[in-house]
């Protein structure tokens, strides 16, 4: 199939259902042959119920995993990763926050071998932004880039390493993911670090962005798991390098 699209979703069941409609018919819009894989992170509401009520055309796969206990967002994106098909596949947040015609710009790069994963960035020349994320986000944004430049080694040439729409050479995510080990909200910096370590190439694109203000991350309650799981991926990744012949 042409795109396998990943949605990590916990308690979203008021969104869920148009993320499934949106990403449906940008696949029937553009001819796409592919599949919409949601993956339900042990949500006490009815977020796998309403994803598997959506009606859509018999030829697009619709496929709702879902498990008991919580685990956060990288072990989602990862379980969803391990059930893909496709040439291309993808994750994106629920929610809606960027139009799914935005993955055209990210194909593009990939089909013309510009690099091997495209990331979405609402930071660079050509995005627009609708709805912006508080005083607040934006400074803690800016203090975790700092960190992750300074401290572990990404990049500064990335822009924007959290924003949740990202698309991958089918291969080479499940590669990756399926060495992935966060399970919380820092998955993409270990998903970065393996990838260079790989030689895969990575190339940001402009997106369109409405910030979701009924986001799944609190930077007051998540900031120390955050860091734990930061030093645990330089940790691994430094051990990792050392064992290489």
């Amino acid at each position: 199939m042409d795109l396998s699209i990943v949605i990590p979703a916990f308690e979203e069941s008021k969104k869920i259902a148009r993320d499934v409609e949106a990403a449906a018919a940008f696949l029937g819009g553009n001819h796409f042959t592919g599949q919409i894989i949601v993956v339900d992170d042990g949500s006490k509401d009815n977020t796998a119920e309403a994803a598997r009520s959506v009606e859509i055309p018999p030829d697009i796969k619709l496929k709702v995993i879902r498990y008991q206990r919580h685990r956060g967002k990288g072990y989602a994106v990862r379980r969803g990763m391990k059930d893909t098909g496709g040439q291309y596949v993808m994750f994106a947040d629920s929610g809606c926050c960027v139009p799914y015609e935005d993955t055209l710009r990210g194909l593009e790069l990939l089909k013309s071998g510009a690099c091997d994963i495209a990331h979405g960035s609402r930071k660079m020349r050509g995005c627009h932004i609708e709805k912006a994320q508080s005083l607040y986000r934006r400074i803690c944004s800016r203090a975790f880039h700092w960190f992750v430049i300074h401290d572990m080694k990404i990049p500064a040439e990335f822009t924007d390493t959290q924003c949740g729409f990202k698309i991958y050479k089918g291969d080479v995510a499940r590669q990756l993911y399926g060495q992935c080990i966060t399970d919380g909200f820092a998955f993409d910096i270990e998903i970065i670090m393996r990838a260079q370590k790989c030689g895969y190439r990575i190339k940001e694109f402009p997106i369109d962005w409405t910030c979701d203000r009924d986001s799944r991350l609190s930077p007051t309650r998540s900031s120390w798991r955050v860091l734990f799981e930061l030093m645990t991926i330089r940790r691994v990744m430094a051990k990792n390098k050392s064992l290489r012949p």
